[in-house]
């Protein structure tokens, strides 16, 4: 296992007690119109299968079902993310019987090919070593016609650059400190990290990898003045 990997796994140990409601108050509210607009991408009928990778806690699989009525299987390398993501589970009724929890990796999924009706995965990207490799992974699991969406932070450009600079520097560590040492290390990390997928994989370029691995009618949507993105396609096309 790769060192950043090991970092993300003793970095989100630290804080599923409190992840959801922290997070959503560091993005003033905002990862939640980015995760329903990147449910609304999939398009799933009634009774498909997704898989939902880095699914977290779960609220992307909660949403899943509640706007589709599909099936879904979320994925996750944390132990301790699952963890909540099942207490989750089993407390909606909703979910329990529709929603299947699996440790794993996305850079090797423990699948089937084409196994899945459509597939999603959230700020994945940063924490594996070649993006372009685990996409192709992702999509070996997808059926032709299948969508795949996914949603990232993202770097503002123009006037916003230096604000989201400024909060991501200094902000989000001053008020993860508030909070406890674990969101402190994860408030530090958060805006370099995001940077840095940038630097190496700007938009464009993440664009030519969903091609080259066999995704079709990519568009990206930026959010919130830049800070979020969704990007969503379909597999064979």
């Amino acid at each position: 296992m790769d060192s950043r990997k090991e970092h993300a796994l003793e970095m989100f140990a630290q804080l599923p007690g409190s992840y959801d409601e922290v997070a959503a108050a560091f993005s003033f509210l905002q990862d939640g119109r980015w995760r329903k607009a990147m449910v609304a991408a999939v398009a799933a009928r009634p009774g498909e299968r997704v898989l939902d990778v880095a699914c977290g806690t779960g609220l992307v699989s909660a949403a899943l079902v509640g706007r589709w009525g599909c099936e879904v299987v979320g994925l996750d390398q944390s132990a301790a993310m699952l963890a909540r993501a099942r207490r989750r589970v089993a407390a909606d009724p909703r979910l329990a019987g529709r929603v299947g929890l699996v440790q794993g990796e996305a850079e090797a999924l423990p699948f089937a090919d084409r196994e899945f009706d459509h597939l999603t995965f959230t700020y994945l990207m940063r924490y594996v070593e070649d993006p372009g490799e685990t996409l192709r992974e992702l999509v070996r699991v997808v059926k032709p016609g299948g969508r795949v969406a996914c949603l990232e932070f993202c770097v503002p450009t123009g006037i916003w650059l230096w604000p989201w600079r400024l909060y991501t520097r200094i902000g989000l560590p001053a008020l993860g400190r508030l909070v406890s040492r674990g969101w402190y290390e994860a408030g530090r990390f958060l805006g370099p990290s995001i940077e840095g997928l940038y630097r190496a994989y700007p938009l464009a370029r993440q664009v030519a990898l969903w091609e080259a691995a066999g995704i079709g009618r990519v568009s990206v949507r930026r959010m919130s003045l830049g800070g979020g993105v969704v990007i969503w396609g379909t597999v064979g096309v």
